[in-house]
């Protein structure tokens, strides 16, 4: 169980003290519903819809989509924490790191959470409307998702998959904003699926025994002792996919080797995978901001070399 693991390797718990506790105190629990403290799932959720916009050579002419899809990502993340929060509320109660989210404590209620993730979304729509009608209606068909995303835990024991389905949107959105679709953006799609993958397995390793006596499924608990090899086997797919895509984009050998920088990251969270205590699984977690950014370099230099 979570509660005998030595006190360092425990999950830190969502309401860790930082900047937020010097906000007014009305303020507090919205902004650790929105995760304003933790950015990581915002940097996750801009990659793709950078990658998008790179892949489709708009790094140029359309560069100020780059910041829209910025605002998008920080806006819709917080929205899908808050809907999260509200469906998972007597789960969350139950895991040791997510028992003090607002609305899993009480601090914040059901009905001011939802009239929150209203605004939020609000806000979003104002970004969607800076694109084009297409990229409009990709974004648009995201919602479906990100409503179904909380219920996947409970039904099937790989609702990692569901989140690089809704995670990854972002690149089709990206794409479409600035070109039509094709090949090369299934397959900068599908690697981002497999991305996901292993990354939010890593995740789930944090509260593998807490969600073990929840009931929660996940793939860490699927894979069980083999998720090193799982992730690996998730990162491998992700790499020959973006490879696809870039040479889809430009046949030339020499492009893939702006991948290199990318699979020696997956390599070295691979290698510190061997550890799976929560805080190492959360440092691996995190550093996949930087695997977004080394993607996001090596879907310009495809594009920009045409």
């Amino acid at each position: 169980m979570a509660s005998s693991l030595p006190s360092a390797a425990k999950p830190t718990p969502d309401a860790e003290r930082g900047w937020i506790d010097a906000l007014p105190a009305g303020v507090q629990p919205y902004a650790r519903l929105a995760r304003l403290d933790r950015p990581a799932g915002s940097w996750l959720l801009f990659w793709p819809c950078a990658w998008g916009v790179a892949l489709a050579d708009g790094l140029v002419m359309d560069w100020p989509l780059i910041l829209w899809f910025g605002l998008g990502s920080i806006v819709m993340r917080a929205a899908g924490c808050v809907w999260n929060d509200i469906i998972d509320r007597d789960l969350d109660a139950q895991v040791e790191r997510t028992r003090a989210r607002p609305v899993a404590s009480g601090a914040v209620s059901v009905k001011r959470a939802l009239l929150f993730a209203i605004l939020l979304s609000l806000i979003g729509l104002i970004v969607v409307l800076q694109l084009r009608p297409l990229a409009q209606g990709v974004a648009i068909a995201s919602l479906g998702l990100v409503a179904a995303y909380p219920f996947m835990k409970r039904i099937t024991w790989w609702p990692q998959a569901w989140l690089g389905l809704t995670f990854n949107w972002g690149a089709l959105v990206g794409f479409v904003a600035i070109t039509d679709p094709g090949p090369a953006l299934a397959a900068l799609y599908a690697g981002g699926i497999a991305w996901t993958l292993g990354y939010d397995t890593i995740y789930a390793l944090q509260d593998i025994e807490d969600d073990a006596l929840a009931g929660i499924k996940s793939s860490a608990r699927a894979l069980g002792p083999r998720a090193r090899g799982g992730v690996a086997g998730f990162y491998g797919l992700a790499l020959a996919l973006w490879g696809a895509a870039l040479w889809l984009v430009r046949p030339d050998p020499l492009v893939l080797l702006a991948l290199l920088p990318l699979a020696g990251q997956f390599g070295w969270q691979i290698r510190r995978l061997a550890d799976t205590a929560p805080a190492n699984a959360l440092l691996l977690f995190r550093s996949n901001r930087s695997a977004g950014f080394l993607l996001f370099l090596a879907c310009a230099v495809a594009a920009l070399q045409r």
